[in-house]
Order: structure tokens, then C-alpha cells, then sequence
């Protein structure tokens, strides 16, 4: 007769482990350890940072699971309640934000502080995606045209926060749900000319700071002090770890403090300086088993709400990790991204396993088409 206690606690893990997938989770904790270790050494070693990163991740955790157990016809219904809320929380956030380094991105709960563009990561991608199944069928060119509102309306709000960096991620985000809804390549063609033709306009819409990154991106040089300082100092630090890394905590770049915001939007540098190489072709292998997984479930999702869905979370996880690696490789301007599952936030790593949760959602409860 078998252990009573040992069959309660494999039932209990086989209700837990229901809708994970194996793979998406490995990578996804493979990713959150490397960000966790370098964690410790970007902030000088702080417990606290790290502790509070963890408790976050337990969080994200537990909103995977919750997610993942949500078919996607229930999570289509929520689409419209969650962009209206989440675009209510931009709207409070212009009004009575909480500002922090001269932008106003926060909203003050108490306890802690929550930054609402990173709910419209989620609630964007479903309203699109519940938006373009209502229409499957008979899209019409104005279909197109009324979902460029439904992006440009949160994108502006970011915008004025002032969040550049977000702002444009969030409409390539946007813009993937359109093109894997069928947009045609003459009108895609068409914007790029269209924006290529009002660039002058948006430049003299944009902050003094944020022609200054552009500039900046363009000739480093020209201010190696002040808003250069970000790009060289990232590249030096990737530079100096060579192969295989100057090893955990002995970064200099780093720990001498020449390295700026080295916890948030530049801890790949910390990371590339302690690890080299090396380290740095595992992580992206990492980043490669988690996107290629993710390609995997969108391409047998059964349904077109789910393929749009699944396909701008893989897309935006992948723009993501792309704009932070070349930003600090030097490769982009600075536009302020944190790296997946890596940097140091809270909201960020909870919107990242939400995303996660919905295409564990998606892959668990596809139908099966007989052949």
C-alpha cells in the first residue's frame, strides 16, 4: 500500500504543474536566475534589491499559473474591461502620478508603486486580438485604420510621460498584431514612407534629451561626458570582459561605478563584464529557447484570436531583449528598455510571466484539427 502523504502531495503538484509548459517555463527560470545573480552584483551586493526582486517573481509565478489555466475564449472577454481599465490607469497616472528623475510613470498604491504602461502591454495585444476574430473574414482597410487608434491612444499617453523607449515597443507591439492579421505590405510600405515624410515634424515634437540620445547615438563622441556617457561606459564594460568574463563581482566597470543605471536598463553590460563572451552567447541561447518555443505555440494555436495573441507576446519578448542588447552594444540609441526577466522591476517581470501565462493558455488549450 502506498504512502497516503506522498499521493496527496503528487496529486497536489500534478494541479500545479497543469497547463505549464516545460519547456517555456524552463527557459523563462533559467533567464530570472541569471538575472537574479547579476542582480546582486549590479546593486553592490544588496540583499534587499535582490529579496525584493524574488518576491516579485513569486508573484509573476503565481499569475502565470492563474493565466495559464484561463482558456483563451475566457480571456477574449476581458479583452475590452482590461484596455479601458488600463487606459483609464494612463490617464490617472498624466493627472496624479507619482514623478521619479523628471518623469511622471507611476501611480502610488501605498504599499508600493505600480506603473500602468506595463499593464497595456497585455491589455493592448488582447484587444487587438479580440478586436480582428470579432472582424475574421470581412476586414476592410477601416478595420486597420480603427485599430491604429486603439494602439495610438496608449502609445500617446506614454509618450507624454515622458517614455519614449516603452511608447514606441508598445506600437511595434501593436503594429505585429496588424501585419499577422493580414495588413498588406503596400499599406506597410506606405506608413514607412508616411513616417519617413513627418520625421521632421517629430523631431521637433521630441524632448531635448531625447534628440540629444539620437544625436548622441550617431557620433558618442560628441558628448563622452554627458550624454554619451551611458553608450561608451556600456561598451567598455562589454568590452573589457573579453571571453569568458572578468568573473562574479569583480566587474570594474561596475563596481568602480563608472557604469550608470547598472540594475535596470544597462545590466547586460554588468552581466557581459563578469561573464564575457561566453555568458553572453548563453544567455541568448536562452532567449532563443523561450522565443522558439513561443513561435512553436503561436503556430498551432487553432484559433485567429489566439495566433494574434500568442504572436505579438512572442514578437514583443523578443523586441524587447533585441532593443536592450543592441542599446547597450551601441547598436541603438539609449531609449531606456529593461532586459527580460533580467532587470531589476517589479511590474515588468509580472507583465513578462502574465505573457508567459496566456501562451501556456494558448498551447494547453488548443483543439486538435484531424488531418
Amino acid at each position: 500500500m502506498g504512502n497516503p502523504i506522498a499521493s496527496v502531495v503528487q496529486r497536489g503538484w500534478e494541479v500545479l504543474a497543469r497547463r505549464i509548459d516545460s519547456m517555456l517555463f524552463g527557459a523563462a527560470l533559467a533567464i530570472v536566475g541569471v538575472g537574479l545573480v547579476t542582480l546582486f552584483s549590479a546593486s553592490d551586493q544588496s540583499v534587499a534589491r535582490v529579496t525584493s526582486q524574488v518576491l516579485s517573481f513569486g508573484f509573476a509565478i503565481m499569475l502565470m499559473w492563474v493565466f495559464a489555466n484561463i482558456p483563451p475564449q475566457t480571456l477574449a472577454r476581458g479583452a475590452v474591461p482590461l484596455y479601458i481599465l488600463a487606459v483609464a490607469l494612463l490617464v490617472a497616472v498624466a493627472m496624479f502620478g507619482v514623478v521619479v528623475n523628471g518623469s511622471r510613470r507611476w501611480l502610488n498604491l501605498g504599499v508600493a508603486r505600480f506603473q500602468p504602461s506595463e499593464l497595456m502591454k497585455v491589455a493592448l495585444p488582447l484587444m487587438l486580438a479580440w478586436y480582428f476574430q470579432r472582424l475574421e473574414g470581412r476586414l476592410r482597410l477601416s478595420a486597420f485604420a480603427f485599430a491604429a487608434v486603439l494602439i495610438a491612444v496608449p502609445v500617446y499617453l506614454i509618450k507624454r510621460q515622458p517614455d519614449l523607449g516603452t511608447a514606441l515597443l508598445l506600437g511595434a507591439s501593436g503594429f505585429y498584431v496588424l501585419y499577422l492579421a493580414g495588413l498588406s505590405w503596400r499599406v506597410i510600405i506606405g506608413l514607412l514612407l508616411a513616417a519617413a515624410a513627418v520625421g521632421p515634424l517629430v523631431w521637433t515634437h521630441l524632448h531635448g534629451y531625447q534628440r540629444t540620445r539620437i544625436l548622441t547615438f550617431l557620433d558618442p563622441s560628441r558628448d563622452p561626458l554627458g550624454a554619451g556617457y551611458h553608450s561608451m561606459q556600456a561598451s567598455i564594460a562589454l568590452g573589457s570582459g573579453g571571453v569568458v568574463g572578468k568573473g562574479w563581482l569583480n566587474g570594474t566597470q561596475t563596481h568602480l561605478d563608472f557604469l550608470p543605471e547598472r540594475h535596470t536598463d544597462f545590466i547586460f553590460a554588468v552581466f557581459g563584464e563578469e561573464f564575457g563572451l561566453i555568458g553572453n552567447a548563453v544567455l541568448l541561447l536562452l532567449y532563443l529557447l523561450l522565443i522558439g518555443r513561443a513561435v512553436v505555440i503561436t503556430a498551432n494555436a487553432s484559433t485567429m484570436f489566439a495566433r494574434l495573441l500568442a504572436g505579438a507576446i512572442t514578437l514583443m519578448f523578443f523586441t524587447y531583449a533585441f532593443v536592450n542588447m543592441a542599446m547597450v552594444s551601441g547598436l541603438l540609441p539609449v531609449v531606456g528598455v529593461p532586459l527580460p526577466l533580467v532587470s531589476y522591476g517589479g511590474t515588468a517581470m509580472i507583465s513578462l510571466f502574465i505573457g508567459l501565462g496566456i501562451l501556456m493558455s494558448v498551447q494547453a488549450h488548443r483543439k486538435l484539427v484531424a488531418s
